[in-house]
């Protein structure tokens, strides 16, 4: 069973990262590291901005949109393209993240044994380099500076999540990296996230895949990267939804998540459907008859002036 995993989990890491020919408005991909120090030029950033048609439109609000796959590898079409491409049509620029991860070779070989390969906090480094760069260049892609978001699916929930809870760390200044807008998202959408590293709710893959082969024991690492203990009064708004039958990441990890906003008082919603799996993104070939809901209350939640603002709102969906 393992090696049939890894098989397909290949077989979507292979998946060609191709766009449709006709939609004119998903632009180049940007090597966010080209022209700095950083050496990680497979690290890319794809904007899709809305037409100028859009009817219901949110024309100054972006996205960065973070795919999963435990840290080792992408969920590109489900929870990058087709997840653009709905943002696209409801009027916001969306910008698809592929950030550094583990990689097929060295989870399957165990070479960061030998070679750092990629670990902490490369991911939170290119997302926050991605929230740079959509700022700087907003009057380009014709957004509101105070309308960045970010959502991400399982492993990208957590970097999302990370984002928003780390926001007053500067992971970009070691790197050499100066800039005058802010790194912090102004809200985010953990969508059936990784939350913990800790047991027994640990989902031990992206664990490995993000603290690194010998790290992944190191109790400090390990409890710095568990966003239920790192909830700031600060953190931004968020919208987090996930699945009680979920069978990768169990579904406790956005409890301890929900809870931790609460107790510090964060506005942000939870919804907890009983069905609907795992990695649906936003593919409607994967979805249920809870999870079809999903985008529309994303879209209602993110119209609501509260998520911009101090107010709290939690709820449950059953």
């Amino acid at each position: 069973m393992k090696r049939l995993f890894l098989l397909l989990a290949l077989f979507v890491g292979l998946v060609p990262s191709a766009f449709p020919e006709d939609n004119d408005r998903i632009l180049p991909a940007i090597r966010i590291w080209e022209g700095t120090d950083v050496r990680a030029k497979s690290v890319t950033l794809v904007p899709y901005l809305p037409t100028k048609d859009t009817s219901n439109a949110q024309h100054s609000t972006a996205i960065i949109v973070c795919p999963g796959g435990s840290y080792c590898w992408h969920d590109y079409e489900a929870e990058g393209i087709s997840v653009a491409e709905w943002l696209q049509s409801e009027g916001i620029a969306a910008f698809v993240l592929k950030y550094r991860v583990q990689g097929i070779g060295p989870y399957v070989f165990h070479t960061r044994l030998v070679s750092r390969g990629h670990r902490h906090p490369d991911a939170i480094s290119d997302l926050q380099r991605a929230i740079q760069i959509v700022r700087e260049r907003a009057s380009e892609f014709g957004i509101d500076t105070a309308r960045v978001g970010a959502m991400g699916f399982s492993a990208g929930g957590h970097l999302v999540m990370s984002a928003a809870a780390y926001s007053a760390t500067d992971f970009l200044a070691p790197l050499g990296i100066s800039h005058s807008v802010s790194l912090r998202p102004n809200f985010v959408a953990p969508i059936y996230p990784v939350v913990t590293m800790r047991p027994p709710y640990v989902h031990k893959r992206s664990r490995r895949a993000l603290l690194g082969e010998y790290r992944k024991r190191n109790r400090t690492l390990r409890d710095s990267l568990s966003l239920e203990l790192h909830v700031p009064a600060s953190c931004p708004p968020v919208f987090l939804l996930n699945c009680e039958d979920d069978p990768i990441v169990m579904w406790q990890n956005s409890v301890l998540l929900d809870s931790a906003l609460t107790a510090a008082n964060v506005p942000h919603t939870y919804t907890r459907y009983t069905t609907g799996g795992h990695g649906f993104g936003a593919d409607t070939t994967r979805f249920d008859d809870n999870t079809r809901q999903w985008k529309e209350l994303f879209m209602q939640w993110l119209a609501q002036p509260k998520t911009f603002n101090s107010q709290l709102s939690t709820f449950n969906s059953q």
